[in-house]
C-alpha cells in the first residue's frame, strides 16, 4: 500500500472501514474514518468566535480554580475541542505546568497558553509522525485517533499473515492512569473469545516504551448506518440487534462491563454474504473479574464514563462507581430504540446545551418518550425513516406500539431492578416478540405510574394532599355536625311524641275517671230512692 510518512492526506484512502478508539471517558471520538465509516482526511479545525488557545486558557483558569473535573465540563461544551483539550492538560500536567497553589488570573491563564502552545505543537508533531514499524508489524495507515491512544491499520506477517487494528498509547499520554486503563482493556478484551466480539492478538511495547495491542481489524459501518444503508426492515433489524445482546452477554459472563454501546463501537461487517456485528472499543470496560476490578475502579475516579446520549442513570455523575451488567442493558435498549426510529432517547444537542449537572439529572430522574410517541413527535422527515425500514409511517407507528415499545421501555427503566437483569434476556423477549409469542415486558402498574409521578413531583404533590385533608377534613366535620343535626332532631320529635302519647293516656285516665265517679253518684242515688 502506497504510503507518504510526510504527508498525513495520503492516510485518508482506503475502503469503508471504522474502528473506534474513543479512549477517554467521555466525549465522542472523531477516527480517521469517520463516524459513518468512511475515510476522512484531516484538516485544520475551522475559525470560530472561539479559537482553542482562547478555550484552553479558560480551561486552564477553571481547571487551576476548580480541579480536573472543570475539564469534563469543557469538554461537553466544545465537543469537537475534546480531544485536544484532555490531551494539552494531561500534557500540561506530566511536565508540572499546572498544580500551582495560589488563585491564578485570566492573565496567568494567557499567558501560560501563550508559552505551552510551541510546546503542545511539537507534542502533537511528534504524535502525527506515523512509524514504519511497531515491533513486528508493519504500519499501513492510521485508522483512528482517540484521547489517549491512536489505531494503526498495520500488516502482520510472522507467524501469520494478516491485517490487524494496532492501538498505541501517544506520546505523552503514559501517566499510570491511562496505562491502567490500556492494560485494563487489553485483559478485558484478551479474556473474551466470541463471534461478535473483535479479538486480542498481542500485546507489547515499542522501543520508546509505549505499550500497544494489536487486535482483530474489523472493516465494517456503524451498526446504525449500516442498517440505514441497507434500508433494513424492524425483523432484521431486530436480528442483528440479538447478535449484539449475545456478545454483550458474553462480555458479561467473562466479568466485563463494556459502559459505552454507542454504534461506533457496534460495527458491522459482511461475512459470507451475512452481516455480522463486531463490538470494539473496550476503553472504558468495567470489570466484574477480581483481577480487573481494582484497576478500573482507580481509573475512573473523579470521571464521567461513558458517553452522555447512551449514558444509564447510575452513569450519570462524576465517580459513579455503583454500576452492574444492568448499565450495559440500559444501553442497549438506547441502541435499540435508534435502530428502531433513527431518533435517540435524548438528543446530543438537548444534552450537551443543558450542562453538566442538568444533563446528569435529565438522565437520572426524566423519562424519555416511548418510541411510538417519539417518532410521530419528531421533528426529522418521519417518512424518510419509515422507507429506510421498507414500511410507511403508519404501519411503522403501529408496529412499535405494544410489544416494542414494552421492551425498550423496560430496558430504559431509571430503577435498574425493573430493567431486564441479563442481555440474554433482553434478547430472549425480542425473540418471544419475532415468534408471536407473550413478551415479559409490560406497561408499568397504575400503583408503579403513581409512586414514580408522586417521587418527581413531590412538593406539588404534598400541597394537594395538604389541601385534599383540608377539604376531607372540613367535609367530614360538616357531615358529622349534619348527622349530630338530624340526630338531635328526631330524639327531640320523638320525645314531643312521646309527651302527646302520655298527655292522651292522662286525658282518657281522667275521663275514664269522671265516668266511675259519675256512675258511683248515680249508684248512690238510687239506692237511696229505694230506701
Amino acid at each position: 500500500m502506497p504510503r507518504s510518512t510526510g504527508r498525513r492526506s495520503s492516510r485518508a484512502r482506503g475502503s469503508r472501514m471504522s474502528v473506534s478508539t474513543k479512549c477517554g471517558p467521555f466525549a465522542p471520538r472523531r477516527t480517521r474514518t469517520g463516524y459513518a465509516g468512511r475515510p476522512t482526511p484531516r484538516r485544520h479545525a475551522a475559525v470560530t468566535a472561539d479559537s482553542f488557545e482562547d478555550i484552553l486558557a479558560r480551561c486552564l483558569l477553571r481547571v487551576e480554580e476548580e480541579g480536573i473535573e472543570a475539564l469534563e465540563a469543557f469538554c461537553v461544551q466544545y465537543p469537537d475541542h475534546a480531544d485536544r483539550l484532555r490531551r494539552s492538560v494531561q500534557n500540561l500536567r506530566g511536565m508540572r505546568v499546572l498544580g500551582r497553589h495560589e488563585a491564578p488570573t485570566r492573565e496567568d491563564a494567557d499567558q501560560r497558553t501563550r508559552v505551552v502552545a510551541p510546546i503542545l505543537d511539537k507534542h502533537q508533531r511528534q504524535d502525527d509522525a506515523i512509524p514504519d514499524r511497531i515491533g513486528p508489524f508493519k504500519i499501513l495507515d492510521v485508522l483512528g485517533e482517540g484521547g489517549m491512544g491512536t489505531v494503526y491499520l498495520a500488516e502482520q506477517r510472522e507467524p501469520i499473515r494478516r491485517r490487524v487494528a494496532l492501538k498505541l498509547i501517544k506520546l505523552g499520554m503514559d501517566t499510570k492512569q491511562v496505562l491502567t486503563r490500556f492494560e485494563a482493556e487489553r485483559q478485558a478484551l484478551a479474556m473474551m473469545e466470541h463471534s461478535n466480539i473483535a479479538r486480542v492478538y498481542e500485546a507489547g511495547k515499542t522501543d520508546k516504551g509505549q505499550p500497544f495491542f494489536a487486535m482483530e481489524y474489523v472493516k465494517g459501518q456503524p451498526i446504525t448506518e449500516y442498517c440505514d444503508d441497507e434500508k433494513l426492515n424492524l425483523e432484521e433489524r431486530l436480528d442483528l440487534f440479538r447478535m449484539v445482546c449475545s456478545g454483550v452477554q458474553h462480555a458479561h459472563q467473562k466479568g466485563v462491563i463494556h459502559r459505552d454501546l454507542t454504534p461506533r463501537n457496534v460495527l458491522v461487517t459482511v461475512q459470507d454474504g451475512k452481516p455480522t456485528p463486531k463490538i470494539i472499543d473496550f476503553g472504558i470496560a468495567r470489570a466484574t473479574d477480581h483481577r480487573l476490578v481494582e484497576a478500573t475502579l482507580y481509573t475512573e475516579q473523579g470521571q464521567i464514563i461513558g458517553t452522555p446520549e447512551y449514558m444509564s442513570p447510575e452513569q450519570a455523575g462524576l465517580g459513579a462507581l455503583d454500576i452492574d451488567t444492568r448499565s450495559d442493558v440500559y444501553t442497549l435498549g438506547v441502541l435499540l430504540y435508534q435502530l428502531l426510529i433513527g431518533e435517540l432517547p435524548f438528543s446530543a444537542k438537548e444534552l450537551r446545551q443543558a450542562g453538566l449537572r442538568e444533563m446528569e439529572r435529565k438522565i437520572r430522574e426524566e423519562d424519555p418518550p416511548k418510541p411510538s410517541t417519539r417518532l410521530t413527535a419528531q421533528e426529522t422527515d418521519t417518512k424518510q425513516v419509515a422507507r429506510l425500514r421498507r414500511t410507511d409511517l403508519k404501519s411503522l407507528t403501529r408496529r412499535l406500539r405494544g410489544d416494542l415499545d414494552w421492551i425498550v421501555m423496560k430496558a430504559l427503566e431509571k430503577n435498574r431492578t425493573r430493567r431486564y437483569e441479563t442481555a440474554a434476556a433482553l434478547a430472549e423477549d425480542i425473540q418471544r416478540h419475532l415468534d408471536d409469542e407473550p413478551v415479559l415486558a409490560s406497561p408499568p402498574s397504575f400503583g408503579y405510574r403513581a409512586r414514580k409521578l408522586v417521587r418527581r413531583y413531590r412538593g406539588q404533590v404534598v400541597a394537594a394532599l395538604v389541601v385534599f385533608v383540608a377539604l376531607v377534613a372540613g367535609g367530614i366535620g360538616t357531615t358529622v355536625f349534619a348527622f349530630r343535626s338530624a340526630a338531635n332532631a328526631r330524639e327531640a320529635e320523638a320525645n314531643a311524641e312521646e309527651a302527646r302519647e302520655n298527655a292522651e293516656k292522662t286525658r282518657e285516665a281522667l275521663s275514664r275517671a269522671q265516668e266511675e265517679t259519675q256512675r258511683a253518684q248515680e249508684q248512690t242515688e238510687l239506692a237511696r230512692v229505694e230506701r
